[in-house]
């Protein structure tokens, strides 16, 4: 199933780093990253397939959560079909 995600937080190094290999860590495959720094704020968006991995949407979305608690990130992700649901005129 493809996700999209969202992250955001006060630019510093690591950020990447930290939620991809979150991501490689469940076995997620990033399909699509977009990134980029507004006066000091981090912003990237993903699009990422989690029907590579043997873990659930749900573990997924609290290993997520868990990750932007210990290290102060704003991450939200949602099925892509929602998304798209969600955003159709």
């Amino acid at each position: 199933m493809k996700a999209v995600m969202t992250v955001t937080a006060q630019d510093r190094v690591g950020i990447i780093a930290g939620v991809c290999s979150l991501l490689a860590e469940m076995g997620v495959n990033i399909l699509d990253l977009s990134q980029t720094v507004m006066q000091g704020i981090f912003t990237m968006t993903l699009l990422v397939d989690t029907s590579t991995s043997t873990h659930s949407f749900d573990e997924i979305r609290s290993a997520l959560i868990g990750r932007s608690k210990s290290e102060n990130l704003n991450i939200h992700i949602q099925r892509a079909d929602i998304f798209e649901a969600m955003h159709r005129v």
